[in-house]
């Protein structure tokens, strides 16, 4: 007779739980310098006890709102919070489908929250819970963008005098210029009927200048950095690459688009500058595959994008393991806590890189006390039981988001034709 011991089912596979338990998932959503912040807020049955996670994906913050309070809610509300990782892979695999930046946003708010609560039960700082700091702060870029080349670099001299180690430099062109810098003919809104679209031989011909100036103005002490937005076609990116390698960049950011991401070892190969991709990566595959394909010398994700915390920490140690350094996206579309998120793992990892800086207004200091600052291009962890970070929704409510965070311009360039220029 067949021994049917080793298929038996349990009705109680975990062992008996006491204490807390998660009594609600909310998403919070603010705009206090004008882009939409979505925070996620985890409740426990226990008075004062709760965490907050980043869920911020400003295009589409409807959808992640929907996706908390729709469908994670049902999945964690009487559940432990301290079985984070079993909850956050619940939550992944429940639907069938999977990853994408509405999910994966909704995913890292579940998942910061989660951490942010096991710091406050332990009384320990998040950076604690992953194994310390190797370092004690994260050194920091901030961005000079201007008109032309001459305000560009009058704000970088500005920032360097404010003690900023790392510039990235954006110039405007004709047509929409830049993203980070502004316009050149006066249209906002990259879906207007431009005068004169962007193109991209002016493009490749100007920047070299912007850098040859900026190290004449700079000098070689300070590291400089240029994000190309995912606007040129393999062969272009080379030819911009090779352009700029008298200036020694820090590194030359998302130089195609991630349709081409195959193509980016052959690109890095080609390059004497270092390569920086992975702010579109929208799951952890795609992110993990940007560093062991060997097409990246910094990897760049957004970390709320490919789900969290957990994720992002899986990511910089496989960077370990291939040599590649972290340098988180977070501009103002990441709030403080996905900002503190960030943090945490830049001063536990080895393979930390750079961090991208963003300096918040005082309104965003109001809506999340405790949110950091960039102190001399440095970013330093709070040293306070999990994120060391606040909302007071009193405060967030005085700044109500609009629409959506970029309905209002389209995602595309304008080519000299009037098409949306995708290469």
């Amino acid at each position: 007779m067949l021994d049917t011991a080793p298929f038996r089912t349990f009705d109680q596979p975990w062992p008996a739980r006491e204490g807390v338990r998660i009594t609600g998932i909310r998403a919070i959503v603010t705009a206090p310098e004008g882009t939409p912040l979505v925070v996620v807020r985890v409740d426990t049955d226990i008075d004062g006890l709760y965490g907050l996670g980043c869920a911020t994906f400003t295009q589409r913050w409807h959808a992640v709102v929907a996706f908390v309070e729709r469908h994670l809610a049902p999945l964690v509300v009487g559940r432990y919070p301290g079985d984070l990782g079993d909850l956050t892979r619940l939550a992944r695999y429940s639907g069938y489908w999977r990853e994408g930046p509405v999910e994966n946003n909704a995913l890292s708010g579940l998942d910061m929250a989660l951490w942010d609560i096991a710091g406050k039960r332990a009384g320990l700082p998040v950076h604690e819970l992953l194994g310390g700091k190797v370092r004690a702060a994260a050194d920091t870029y901030i961005h000079a963008g201007g008109r032309d080349i001459r305000s560009t670099l009058d704000q970088a001299e500005e920032f360097v005098a404010q003690g900023w180690r790392h510039v990235r430099l954006q110039s405007g062109q004709t047509g929409i210029g830049t993203y980070g810098a502004p316009v050149v003919d006066g249209v906002p809104r990259a879906g207007a009927p431009y005068p004169r679209g962007w193109n991209v031989g002016e493009y490749l011909a100007g920047l070299p200048r912007l850098f040859e100036q900026a190290r004449e103005r700079l000098g070689d002490g300070v590291e400089l950095l240029h994000d190309v937005h995912s606007r040129l076609a393999p062969k272009q990116a080379v030819a911009l690459a090779r352009s700029l390698e008298p200036y020694r960049l820090f590194f030359l950011e998302d130089v195609i688009a991630p349709e081409h991401w195959d193509r980016l070892p052959e690109v890095r190969s080609q390059s004497p500058v270092p390569i920086a991709v992975g702010e579109l990566a929208t799951s952890l595959t795609d992110a993990a595959r940007l560093i062991s394909g060997g097409g990246v010398d910094f990897i760049r994700a957004h970390i709320s994008a490919i789900g969290g915390l957990t994720p992002a920490k899986k990511l910089a140690t496989l960077a370990e393991f291939f040599g590649v350094r972290t340098a988180w996206h977070a501009p103002g579309d990441t709030s403080p806590v996905g900002a503190a998120a960030n943090v945490a793992v830049d001063v536990t990892t080895s393979a930390f890189g750079i961090q991208e800086g963003h300096v918040y207004n005082d309104a965003t200091h109001a809506v999340f006390p405790g949110t950091l600052r960039i102190v001399d291009g440095w970013l330093t962890p709070n040293e306070a039981p999990g994120w060391g970070i606040d909302l007071d929704e009193r405060e967030a409510a005085r700044y109500p988001a609009g629409l959506s965070g970029h309905d209002e311009w389209a995602a595309g360039v304008r080519g000299l034709d009037g098409g949306l220029y995708a290469p």
